[in-house]
């Protein structure tokens, strides 16, 4: 590509190839990111019956790469502010691809667990430096779009993962091959990365100003100079101190991330990782039919909400996503005793809407933080989420045992209800004044 001498901002560049090649980059973490994490919801009524697992042991293998997930995305996306994007976006999904394979051999849930439990952590790495670093080369026309598409091929490889699960598991160790080929993707990602470039917000904020010029000059085709990132060059937060993400500046911004991705994420995957037992709980007639048309609003509430980023600020699209979602789950657990049509109507408005809304979880948080911060904001948004939604897959299956289904949906619906009230009350607008 041939660079043109007249400075333009990056953020006004148009659409091109090296654009469409970054994010194929990241579309492929999101699959394989999915994936792993989709596949073990199919498999655990099968562990369950081979291992004997109670609904305490249930709920952590199910939580497993979400706490994984939690350290991966606080500590690499802080390592990432501090030695750059690029290395911690290719060596993660090494980590990732060999503890899929080892999967294969576990002989027994703990050593199961820990690997999962790795194969989060390199996970969560890619959740606080994937959107970063695209966010960082997309232009603004773009940016949302770009990003939002992330969630809608985490959703790709969340439905096949469920339905190769529902679908091909049987007898014997086929769990264990399925489990294992989470490594596919994620090899194929670990090579398609190698040679990706750094950001050039990173490169500025760390005064390499050079090098920036020429990333930007190789891959995108055009001449910049420092004032044109000027969020970054007139920077006044302290990139050193992590302690700034809860400083007077950044606090509330902070915490309303924190609120909005742990409310939203945490009856998702404690739902979508436990639907086989909620089936069952609602004595639900042709369950892999049922299971396979949820996934099919899955999908298709994943690729609406591309429309949803592209055609609603943000702050009305989570305010009023959260109202549904938590209407959704009251009426669940209303009609948990009616027939399954009643039944099956809150369900399917929940996944739509919830999956249309998770697009919003790639896009909201890297434009809540200003550069040197983005990659440790987004990796603390990431990680807590995690928690949470670790901490309700955990307690999940402890609910439906112990209250029944109407109460345990009851008390998900809940939890979005706070998220309804924080971004009413904290959510900033963040769509036409994105940070760079």
């Amino acid at each position: 590509m041939t660079a043109s001498t007249q400075p333009t901002a990056i953020d006004d560049v148009p659409f091109g190839r090296f654009h469409a090649r970054i994010t194929a980059m990241t579309f492929g973490a999101n699959f394989s990111d999915g994936y792993a994490l989709g596949i073990i919801g199919a498999l655990l009524p099968v562990l369950g019956t081979q291992w004997g697992l109670n609904g305490v042991e249930s709920g952590l293998l199910g939580a497993s790469a979400l706490i994984g997930l939690f350290f991966g995305s606080v500590i690499l996306g802080r390592v990432s502010d501090r030695i750059g994007r690029q290395k911690v976006y290719v060596l993660n999904f090494l980590l990732i691809a060999v503890a899929s394979v080892l999967q294969l051999w576990a002989p027994e849930i703990w050593t199961l667990f820990a690997l999962r439990v790795l194969i989060g952590f390199g996970l969560g790495a890619d959740y606080a430096v994937g959107p970063t670093l695209l966010s960082e080369f997309a232009p603004r026309r773009h940016r949302g779009m770009m990003l939002a598409s992330l969630t809608v091929m985490w959703t790709v490889g969340y439905v096949a993962a469920n339905v190769l699960g529902v679908y091909l598991v049987g007898d014997g160790d086929s769990w264990r091959w399925l489990l294992a080929s989470g490594a596919i993707p994620a090899l194929i990602v670990l090579i398609v990365r190698i040679g990706a470039p750094e950001s050039p917000a990173w490169l500025i904020s760390k005064g390499r100003i050079d090098e920036a010029k020429a990333i930007v000059r190789k891959y995108i085709g055009i001449e910049i100079t420092p004032e044109q990132f000027p969020a970054v060059a007139t920077e006044e937060v302290n990139a050193e101190d992590f302690k700034e993400l809860f400083g007077s500046r950044m606090r509330r911004k902070t915490w309303f991330g924190v609120i909005f991705y742990s409310a939203l994420v945490l009856p998702y995957f404690a739902i979508y990782t436990f639907v086989p037992t909620i089936f069952t709980s609602l004595e639900v007639e042709d369950e892999d039919l049922q299971y396979l048309i949820l996934n099919l609003f899955l999908l298709a509430g994943g690729i609406a909400g591309l429309w949803l980023v592209q055609k609603f600020r943000r702050r009305p699209a989570t305010f009023w996503s959260f109202v549904v979602l938590t209407v959704s789950l009251v009426l669940l657990g209303v009609f948990s005793g009616a027939n399954l049509i009643l039944l099956m109507i809150p369900f399917a408005i929940y996944t739509f809407v919830m999956s249309a809304a998770s697009n919003l979880t790639q896009v909201y948080p890297p434009e809540l933080f200003p550069t040197s911060l983005r990659a440790s904001g987004v990796g603390l948004l990431n990680g807590l989420s995690r928690i949470a939604s670790a901490v309700g897959t955990f307690v999940l299956p402890i609910m439906l045992e112990g209250w029944g289904i109407a109460v345990s949906m009851y008390v998900l619906a809940a939890v979005l209800a706070v998220g309804a009230v924080f971004t009413w009350l904290w959510a900033p607008e963040t769509a036409k004044d994105h940070i760079v």
